[in-house]
């Protein structure tokens, strides 16, 4: 049997924000591996402190680790748009990741 098109699509992604050097940004990379392990998501890591992401380390710069959890349907990540995504800071737990998560999927349900 093989899985449908639908089962191999992930309703969310969820964006992190981290910098090197950063014991926070590893554990919640270590959260967000134990809901990926339950609860698959599109994943993608952006290091704010690399010269091309200037407009995201204004932002972050002093709040590392960030998660923005949006529709995976929904365009990239934009800086301008960061005020209307759902997003964690700092420490967060799994159940907290899956709740935001669980907004979102009913958001565009």
């Amino acid at each position: 049997m093989r899985p449908s098109v639908r089962l191999l699509q992930h309703s969310c992604r969820i964006t992190l924000f981290t910098r090197a050097n950063c014991s926070l940004c590893t554990k919640a990379k270590q959260t967000l591996s134990t809901v990926w392990d339950v609860r698959p998501f599109e994943f993608k890591e952006i290091d704010i402190m690399k010269p091309e992401e200037t407009k995201w380390r204004d932002l972050y710069e002093f709040d590392t680790p960030v998660i923005h959890i949006n529709s995976s349907k929904k365009g990239e990540e934009l800086p301008e748009l960061a005020s209307k995504v759902k997003k964690l800071m700092h420490r967060f737990s799994p159940e907290e990741v899956e709740a935001k998560m669980d907004a979102v999927e009913n958001k565009d349900a």
